[in-house]
């Protein structure tokens, strides 16, 4: 597993650096950044349903009595997608519904990864603390869900500056535990 880890160790810094930009970007463009999260979701639901909707016609020919059910995804996307141009406060309350669900999921696999990871490299804490932080945020988020956009906009600001710092410290780490055979050579 170190290893695997080892030879992407720039992908869980980059995937740090990216944290960190959007959470200064959730403190500094709150508005923006929840309209963009919002707008996102409700873009994706519609493609993904209209997708499913043709893929459903589409299939007319072969004989496959399952097509409703495609029919009915493709649907669903679409009222979602539609719902979301209509009415987004409820999808921005449903989507951190959404992101505190993705963060107590991520920050307990987190500290699964750490914790196998504790005999290869040390300081293995870094990836347990991102793990709590996740989780901590998560509990959070689901206590206080209505408590206003922009103070939950600033959690969520806060949570991914702190744990895109901590998984661009895993990262670092990763990079010095690589085999010597994984590092590239200058030429």
């Amino acid at each position: 597993m170190l290893q695997y880890y080892a030879k992407l160790w720039w992908v869980v810094a980059l995937r740090g650096l990216f944290a960190v930009i959007f959470g200064f970007c959730a403190f500094f463009a709150p508005i923006v950044t929840l309209a963009a999260l919002v707008i996102v979701f409700g873009a994706y639901a519609a493609a993904d349903g209209l997708v499913a909707l043709l893929m459903a016609i589409s299939g007319k020919d072969r004989e496959t009595s399952d097509r409703w059910i495609l029919a009915l995804q493709g649907l669903l996307g679409l009222g979602v997608g539609a719902l979301t141009w209509f009415s987004p406060a409820i999808t921005a309350l449903s989507l951190l519904l959404y992101i505190a669900a993705w963060s107590l999921a991520t920050g307990v696999l987190q500290i699964v990864a750490a914790i196998r990871l504790r005999k290869e490299i040390p300081n293995e804490w870094w990836l347990i603390l991102a793990g709590l932080v996740s989780i901590a945020f998560a509990f959070l988020v689901l206590w206080q869900p209505v408590a206003g956009a922009l103070a939950v906009l600033w959690l969520i600001g806060s949570w991914a500056i702190v744990c895109g710092i901590l998984l661009i410290g895993v990262g670092l780490r990763l990079r010095r535990a690589r085999p010597d055979a994984a590092r590239v050579q200058p030429a």
